[in-house]
């Protein structure tokens, strides 16, 4: 059942997010670009991803620069068309990169899923839910 909530109720419950996101993005700024953390910023969607606070499941936070991200352009010269820098796109998403630099750190373990956290003007931080595989 979905319930309705008044202007000045969504008013409120806006400044309140924004202050927890203000809090989350000052700690993850001091953290490494993959790095484990003892227990996650958003309990609810971890649950939803499949995390249990129990030994062999570990959140982890990754950070993935943001802005274009462009084909190099070749070195000799040559006409736009057959240079192939005009309509590239990535073979990955922001957070398949995230959740691939997470396997890389930690590769005994499986990932159970991903949400994005917190982004600012250059970085996206997205928290990857990982269970132990044995």
């Amino acid at each position: 059942m979905k319930v309705k909530l008044s202007d000045e109720l969504k008013v409120e419950l806006k400044e309140a997010l924004k202050g927890f996101n203000k809090e989350v993005l000052e700690r993850v700024k001091k953290l490494p670009a993959v790095s484990k953390l003892e227990r996650p910023f958003k309990v609810s969607r971890c649950r939803r991803l499949g995390y249990k606070p129990k030994p062999g499941y570990i959140v982890v936070v990754s950070r993935v620069p943001r802005g274009g991200r462009r084909k190099p352009r070749p070195n000799s010269g040559r006409r736009p068309k057959h240079a192939g820098s005009v309509l590239f796109t990535p073979g990955l998403s922001r957070k398949e990169i995230a959740i691939y630099r997470a396997k890389r750190k930690f590769p005994n373990m499986k990932v159970l899923g991903a949400h994005k956290l917190v982004e600012d003007g250059r970085h996206i931080w997205y928290e990857i839910v990982m269970v132990n595989r044995t």
